[in-house]
């Protein structure tokens, strides 16, 4: 009896994957439900491999040195990768059954690939291109805007990352509309059999992510200035405004900077946290409907998380009970609610709770993986 053929997906993100927790999990799903999957990425610093092996997948890295946050002064690095893309679509050919995109600046390349050769495309929004860039004229923004939101019509199927992100698209009417919750696989017993943490400092923080300021990083480091007796691990790649935070946290004593980390890594340091921090500046349109990982993250270890007022999960926070909502930049009242989950174990551990059995019943990484491969099995019929 013939094996029968493997259907092949191409997924493009314009990051290195290296890591990208959304990206590597989706991959991941789709390939132990025997799809053939390849990853198109975007190597900004220009030293990892061009090629990867992962776990049953492949990465192909376009290797080309690119700050994050430059702007219009990355245009023409914007028109290499746009050729990069194009160039793979080309050789891939008529054996790819769907593309996988998760980025508008991956999008024209597979939309001319649609239109060319009736390519089935699912647009995964992990943010808003328009809402989430800096340093872009208002004019070409809102141009962006518009090209997007017609994007989302011209597609087979979009994904969100939150429920709140329905208010964002309003007005707009995709064929296909699901929500994808940026939830980590369930690996909280694995780390459980491994031992508790260890009991090191009064509160021990966590973060794990992009390096911006406007997500609350320097108020963080100012807090921690005051307090010696708390730690805080810090660990992420690009953003922007690195050489800013980093030097702040190379100041203090109870900061340590691990660099960039794999996901099981920031898993491990994550749950030795007392909390995780997500507070982003809800000034960014991008941020008023934030569905960071580290909230859901939170959620599967059993973890406090603290995030800012008004960013959408500050709603889903307050109606799990997971954690404490603070207003953005407001260093009194971070300060205040750091205080309050150090010296209250008992909080921390029943807000932790609450987060878990949510994470249970609605927002596990197996019931998001089986609504994934429901819309994976309708586009392939």
């Amino acid at each position: 009896m013939q094996t029968p053929r493997l259907q092949r997906v191409l997924i493009c993100r314009s990051n290195p994957v290296a890591p990208d927790p959304r990206v590597e999990k989706l991959a991941e799903a789709l390939c132990k439900a025997n799809y053939e999957v390849l990853v198109l990425a975007w190597d900004r610093t220009g030293q990892l491999p061009r090629e990867e092996e992962r776990s049953g997948y492949r990465i192909v890295r376009f290797s080309h040195i690119s700050p994050y946050g430059s702007g219009l002064k990355n245009i023409f690095k914007q028109l290499s990768w746009q050729f990069f893309l194009l160039r793979r679509l080309i050789q891939e050919g008529q054996g790819l059954a769907l593309i996988h995109i998760c980025d508008f600046d991956t999008l024209l390349p597979c939309l001319l690939s649609k239109a060319l050769g009736g390519k089935r495309i699912i647009y995964d929004i992990f943010d808003l291109y328009a809402d989430s860039r800096r340093n872009i004229p208002t004019l070409i923004r809102k141009l962006l805007h518009v090209l997007e939101f017609k994007a989302l019509e011209w597609v087979d199927a979009v994904i969100l990352a939150d429920e709140s992100r329905r208010e964002q698209i309003a007005g707009t009417r995709p064929r296909r509309l699901i929500t994808i919750y940026n939830s980590p696989p369930d690996v909280l017993d694995t780390l459980r059999r491994n031992g508790p943490p260890p009991r090191l400092t009064e509160l021990y923080l966590v973060y794990v992510g992009l390096l911006q300021v406007e997500r609350g990083l320097l108020e963080m480091m100012e807090i921690l200035g005051r307090h010696p007796e708390w730690h805080l691990d810090l660990a992420g790649l690009g953003g922007g405004d690195e050489e800013r935070i980093l030097g702040l946290a190379r100041s203090l004593p109870n900061v340590t900077w691990h660099g960039p980390i794999i996901y099981k890594r920031a898993l491990k340091l994550s749950y030795a946290a007392d909390v995780l921090i997500a507070t982003y500046d809800p000034t960014i349109p991008n941020h008023r409907y934030s569905s960071p990982n580290k909230v859901f993250e939170a959620m599967m270890l059993a973890k406090p998380v603290v995030v800012a007022r008004n960013t959408g999960i500050d709603r889903l926070v307050e109606k799990i009970n997971c954690g404490l909502v603070v207003p953005y930049g407001d260093v009194a009242a971070l300060e205040a609610a750091l205080i309050r989950l150090a010296r209250d174990p008992a909080l921390r551990q029943q807000l932790g709770e609450n987060g878990r059995r949510a994470y249970e019943e609605k927002y596990s990484w197996n019931l998001m993986r089986e609504r994934l491969l429901a819309l994976y099995r309708e586009l392939s019929i």
